[in-house]
């Protein structure tokens, strides 16, 4: 087994070769002068079963480009089995088709990662489930569940605690929570009139004196966090604390998440924080011994659902 990564998440993967007692392949990737990209493999992987490990975050395009070239580069190397390892799968959230000639970019990226050469994908809390179809190879889909619910379980009193979902399409995912902690459910009604904008409408369950736990895959501009936060105190919530799996954080997010009323944001690794991202309010959990786990068990053809049984 060989296991390289591009420059989106290096911290990452170093913490996953080690929890694997593996050494990151050897592989350099740079820029010409014009920035186009150029990789070269510096150890033999022919016959081997490789991983690449690349987040597509920002900036997506640049990461998207390292990561297809890599997969080119291995699979022109002879490798018997290249997986992609994928964190954060940038372009998820366009999975349909929101208006008249409009793209699917969810699916056109599929395609440019299973033409690039993957045989399989390993990524974590897509946003919407149905883009492992997209995909024509075997694809996992691993949830960061397990790995938060042990987290709340050191930080709170599930006695106390409500699961909140902040708008009605991410129900599914937080009642999975919920019912790992054994805990209520509540759900944020809210209207997005325009895109990164929303507005919250009402709170459907009980939230009076409770710790409100927002649960979502995704914080981007983190509008949606901190209207729900808002609107969670104003229903006499205790306290309340956000778990994102992607801390995509753009458009002043950590700004306005310092100034809300949000007691905590806690996010995953799957996106390498900057160093900003690392004071104030928000607080990183490791994902990396949980994605080393089904990198480990993919290699030895062992089941990666049971992970989260």
């Amino acid at each position: 087994m060989k296991f390289f990564c591009g420059n989106s998440n290096p911290c990452l993967a170093e913490d996953i070769a080690h929890y694997l007692s593996l050494s990151l392949g050897k592989a350099s990737v740079r820029r010409f002068a014009d920035q186009e990209i150029f990789v070269e493999i510096h150890e033999n992987v022919r016959g081997e079963d490789v991983f690449i490990l690349q987040s597509t975050s920002y900036p997506t395009n640049d990461n998207l480009m390292e990561l297809l070239i890599m997969i080119d580069a291995v699979r022109r190397s002879s490798a018997r089995r290249i997986t992609a390892v994928i964190p954060y799968f940038g372009y998820a959230r366009q999975d349909r088709k929101p208006g008249p000639r409009t793209p699917i970019s969810a699916k056109l990226i599929a395609n440019l990662i299973t033409g690039a050469g993957a045989n399989r994908v390993l990524t974590l809390d897509l946003h919407a489930g149905q883009i492992q179809g997209f995909f024509d190879i075997p694809t996992d889909n691993l949830y960061a569940v397990p790995v938060i619910s042990r987290d709340i379980k050191m930080h709170y009193s599930t006695k106390n605690v409500v699961v909140v979902s902040p708008d009605v399409g991410g129900v599914i995912r937080a009642r999975a929570l919920a019912k790992r902690i054994d805990s209520l459910l509540a759900i944020v009604d809210k209207r997005r009139e325009r895109p990164g904008e929303s507005e919250v409408m009402n709170i459907i369950g009980n939230v009076m004196e409770k710790d409100c736990l927002l649960f979502d895959d995704i914080v981007d501009s983190a509008g949606t966090l901190c209207n729900a936060a808002e609107a969670l105190l104003k229903k006499g919530a205790k306290s309340v604390t956000a778990y994102i799996t992607h801390g995509v954080l753009s458009k002043g997010a950590l700004a306005r998440i310092n100034e809300s009323k949000l007691k905590e944001l806690v996010i995953t690794d799957s996106i390498q924080p900057i160093d900003d991202v690392k004071r104030g309010k928000i607080r990183i959990l490791s994902i990396a011994s949980l994605i080393a786990e089904a990198i480990l068990r993919t290699a030895k053809e062992e089941s990666v659902s049971s992970l989260f049984n």
